[in-house]
């Protein structure tokens, strides 16, 4: 078969000329990935302890890309509390807040856990509140997301690149909650996971506290036995059975249970809880730990009678307390000047465990950087210097708590003849953040060595 070839025509070629004219001429439509690109936010890990730092990490975002990154949580007081950071993503188009640093918002500079210890509440919240969780079976849940631009304000308004959500908790999985009601003594005791024994700490909250929960919870998922001790609800204890008998019993309590070591015993006191701390290993004959750490406390206040009648003592020689321009009460001076009258004050001289003190330089309720001082130098009159450990942290603080939990300056405070006030803390937030986090664990390893190490003692 032969096939032959003709030569194409002069239309076929001027058609063909246009086509190509009109190829080269048009623009050429593509599909940009990078309009279509989701953003990918991710919490490791999804559900941890409070005390554990988490990654937040965004990726897929535009090379240098301004976002706001936003936590929010709502309490079990049905208030809702807020932080947030800006950034800009890097040049693949990520931020790592562990390694990035905030460039405003509720905190700067890179942290880690910014988004947990600067929380505040929203703006039209009700005033000088409190963030506390009271269901210890439940975690603190917090939503994380991320915001196009660098925004302060209209979260809820604006609809987020992406959202995910974290579990805190206080109570590690198999930790224990046993309500105490025993020979009128009022307590959570919190048992770690295993088989046991384990070492016990006796855990006291301040004098206008109630019966908090959670710092035992936490101590019990670092592998002690914590009894939370109620001391100062009116409605639940008379008068008369709040007195160094009742912190006795509660501390036989403890060291008797079957799951408790009763040579490795501790006590564990913050604001009046300190004093209580210091007086009842001062002078208690039952009372005999082998090492109590002592945050935000004095000695200036001896609990030698009644807790009720100690108040109203302490009520009497403060007299008129001062308040500041926002009517906040500042009971820091109301201890000052430190007495040399040695009735007025426990002697801490006769302390015989080693002891830990943990205070802030702008604790706005009491003098406590004054009562260290004091308190080392009766150790070291009396010979027991070598017991006593002090960590002060500057700008911190009165309500030294758990780290990444948030900084309160100032609070709304129910006294213990139910008058409401706003008392003042002090504190400057990113470096009572700090303090937080960096004492509870010296407190952790100060109980670890004390209570687990089995080759210490106190040398007297």
């Amino acid at each position: 078969m032969n096939i032959r070839y003709s030569k194409p025509s002069t239309m076929m070629k001027c058609w063909s000329t246009l086509i190509g004219r009109f190829i080269m001429l048009a623009p050429i439509r593509t599909v940009s990935t990078e309009s279509r690109r989701c953003p990918l936010l991710t919490v490791q890990p999804c559900r941890g302890m409070v005390d554990e730092k988490f990654q937040v990490v965004i990726k897929n975002l535009l090379p240098n890309q301004e976002v706001t990154l936003h936590s929010l949580h709502q309490s079990e007081d049905k208030d809702c509390w807020e932080a947030f950071g800006h950034y800009i993503s890097d040049e693949h188009g990520t931020v790592t807040v562990a390694k990035d640093e905030s460039l405003g918002g509720t905190y700067e500079g890179t942290e880690q856990m910014g988004l947990l210890w600067s929380l505040r509440p929203v703006p039209g919240s009700r005033p000088a509140i409190r963030l506390r969780k009271t269901n210890l079976l439940t975690p603190m849940v917090v939503n994380i997301s991320v915001y196009s631009g660098h925004t302060s304000q209209g979260f809820s308004q604006t609809s987020a690149l992406a959202t995910t959500v974290t579990e805190r908790w206080y109570m590690a999985p198999g930790v224990q909650r046993v309500d105490i009601r025993e020979n009128g003594v009022q307590g959570t005791l919190f048992l770690p996971p295993g088989p046991g024994p384990y070492p016990g700490v006796l855990d006291l909250w301040g004098g206008s506290a109630g019966l908090i929960e959670y710092r035992s919870a936490l101590l019990a998922s670092h592998g002690f036995a914590c009894m939370a001790l109620e001391y100062t609800t009116p409605a639940k204890l008379k008068k008369t059975d709040v007195n160094n008998t009742y912190f006795e019993k509660a501390y036989k309590i403890l060291q008797n249970h079957p799951l408790v070591q009763k040579d490795k015993m501790a006590m564990l006191g913050l604001c009046f809880g300190s004093a209580i701390t210091f007086s009842m290993t001062a002078y208690s004959s039952v009372i005999k730990p082998q090492c109590c750490v002592c945050i935000s406390g004095s000695h200036v206040v001896p609990v030698d009678k009644c807790i009720f009648e100690v108040l109203e003592d302490m009520k009497r020689r403060m007299g008129k307390v001062p308040v500041n321009e926002d009517n906040h009460l500042i009971h820091r001076d109301t201890i000052l000047p430190i007495p040399s009258d040695p009735d007025l004050k426990v002697d801490a001289g006769r302390i015989k465990c080693p002891i830990m003190l943990v205070n802030g330089t702008d604790d706005q309720n009491w003098a406590t950087v004054e009562s260290a001082q004091d308190i080392e130098m009766i150790m070291e009159k009396a010979g027991n210097r070598h017991l006593l450990t002090v960590f002060t942290y500057p700008d911190a603080g009165h309500l030294i708590e758990p780290p990444y939990t948030p900084h309160f300056r100032a609070t709304n405070v129910l006294l213990h003849k139910k008058e409401k006030v706003v008392m003042l803390w002090g504190g400057q937030t990113k470096p009572h953040a700090y303090a937080q986090e960096d004492s509870w664990e010296k407190i952790l390893a100060f109980f670890q060595e004390h209570l687990y190490s089995s080759n210490f003692k106190a040398k007297l």
